[in-house]
This record gives structure tokens, sequence and C-alpha cells, in this order.
């Protein structure tokens, strides 16, 4: 069965940086994809990033570009998506899947609040 598990959400002060790690468990190969996904009060769910996690290649929405990184740890298993200069409109309920087609796993949500 595979579960993913979100944190390191909170709350933060514009410009500011927060690292959210999601832990993905149940596959027993790589050929998938780790996406953050955001919903925002006013603009509904968003793409934020992902990353391949056999080959490491990245993907980032044009909003996030330059401010958040994402990354795979060492074991694979676990993706950090490090945001940084943070603004009052980064704030969501952040979410993580895990992606093999045609099945995409769902973890929790984490809110992300930035105060201004």
């Amino acid at each position: 069965e595979v579960q993913l598990q979100a944190s390191g959400g909170g709350l933060v002060q514009e410009g500011g940086s927060l690292t959210l790690s999601c832990s993905v468990s149940g596959f027993t190969a790589d050929d998938y994809a780790i996406d953050w996904l955001r919903d925002t009060p006013g603009k509904g769910r968003e793409g934020v990033s992902c990353i391949g996690v056999s080959d490491g290649m990245t993907y980032y929405s044009n909003s996030m570009k330059g401010r958040f990184t994402i990354a795979t740890d060492n074991a694979k298993n676990t993706a950090h998506l490090h945001m940084s200069n943070l603004k009052p409109e980064d704030t969501a309920v952040y979410y993580c899947t895990a992606r093999r087609l045609p099945r995409t796993y769902w973890g929790q949500g984490t809110l992300v609040t930035v105060s201004s």
C-alpha cells in the first residue's frame, strides 16, 4: 500500500522560508514522480512543483521559479520543498502526491500561512 506523509507547514512572516517534506512508502521501484500542489482560497488548486524520483528531473510553476526548490533525499523516498521569499499569496494548504500513471496517490495537506 502506497502511503504519503506531508509535514513542515506552519506560520511564517513575509520574506521568510519554510521547508515541506513528503515521505513516500509502498513503492517497490523509483518509477514515479512526487508532486506538490496547493489549494488557495479564491484561486483553487494549482501545481507547485514536481520531481521525478528516478531521474531527478524537476518542474516549477512560473510563480515559484527562483523561490522554491524541490529535491529528494538520498533514499529517494522523501521529497523536500524548500520555499523562500514567501509571500502572503503563498498561503495555502499544500498537498503532496505520488504519481505513477495511471494512479495518483495523495497525502494529507499541510497548511502554510504567510503573514504580511
